[in-house]
């Protein structure tokens, strides 16, 4: 028994829009619910894989790890779930072991972008594309216990500082270690670990005088452990300045571009004001995110 052509037709019409609707071939219909205006402009592989992967290591009040060294908390992961929405895509963050574990990370593709606090450099800018989203000064964490000897900056010559190797306060330690220099008195003796964690550890046991961080991350240490801390800030004249502090993104990915608008979209939109304000970080908030600052100037 032969089956009416018109019958055959609709049954072909039918597979047709069955396979458009199951993502046969159709890119639209792979568009995910929550896409926006910004997915469009994403990289494919970013995509196709619907989340962006942020390395992180442990640095309150950026990034706050729970015991179970996946449970991630602080600045960061609210910056970063902004950020997702704005894109229509999830966001995840994998800890690492410090700044050069990151930076390798995302050169090996295992990681899409990391949130700093990084200081934006030239040097950084040939392999990276810096997001430039709030600015920093240096402070010192001094425990109280064994604080009596310094009472300002200019009190840390010759004295032992932990700090994370890499960042932002080992580059403001050699500053002042060269005003020590210029004032005659001895050079600070650098000593770096990890992450913040670390430093603080260092400092509580004895095997640093001090913790070398930034202001805001001294305030929530302080303001976490009362009665155990005080805090010095590292002065202009000691070359301390303002360092602008940076989300960094692999060039060869293309996704740094689309990162800016999602910035200027949250900066927009007010969640990043929001965020901000929460943490206490108005003194270092910017007016508007910019990219590759340090080649440009």
């Amino acid at each position: 028994m032969s089956v009416p052509r018109t019958i055959l037709a609709s049954a072909a019409a039918l597979a047709l829009v069955g396979a458009a609707a199951c993502g046969g071939g159709n890119a639209e219909t792979q568009r995910p619910a929550g896409a926006t205006a910004l997915y469009d402009a994403l990289p494919d592989g970013v995509k196709e894989a619907g989340v962006i992967r942020f390395a992180g290591d442990s640095h309150p009040p950026y990034r706050i790890v729970a015991n179970d060294g996946k449970t991630v908390t602080g600045i960061d992961k609210e910056v970063q779930d902004a950020l997702g929405k704005a894109l229509g895509v999830r966001t995840e963050i994998s800890i690492v072991s410090g700044l050069p574990a990151a930076l390798s990370g995302m050169l090996a593709s295992r990681y899409d972008a990391f949130n700093g606090p990084v200081k934006d450099t030239a040097e950084r800018e040939k392999q990276f594309d810096a997001i430039v989203w709030m600015v920093t000064r240096t402070s010192y964490l001094i425990p109280k216990a064994g604080s009596s000897a310094i009472k300002s900056s200019s009190d840390l010559c010759g004295k032992r500082i932990a700090g994370t190797a890499g960042s932002i306060v080992e580059d403001q330690a050699k500053r002042l270690t060269e005003w020590c220099a210029q004032q005659g008195k001895p050079a600070i003796d650098f000593i770096g670990l990890a992450d913040t964690n670390g430093t603080i550890l260092a400092a509580e046991s004895g095997r640093a005088d001090a913790a070398g961080m930034t202001e805001s991350a001294a305030l929530d240490v302080m303001q976490k452990q009362k009665d155990t801390f005080t805090y010095v800030t590292q002065t202009d004249e000691q070359g301390a300045g303002v360092d602008q502090l940076a989300m960094l993104v692999p060039k060869s990915s293309g996704l740094g571009p689309v990162m800016l608008d999602a910035f200027k979209e949250i900066f927009k939109n007010g969640e990043y004001k929001k965020i901000m304000d929460k943490y206490g970080l108005q003194t270092v908030a910017v007016e508007e995110p910019k990219m590759n600052t340090a080649a440009a100037g």
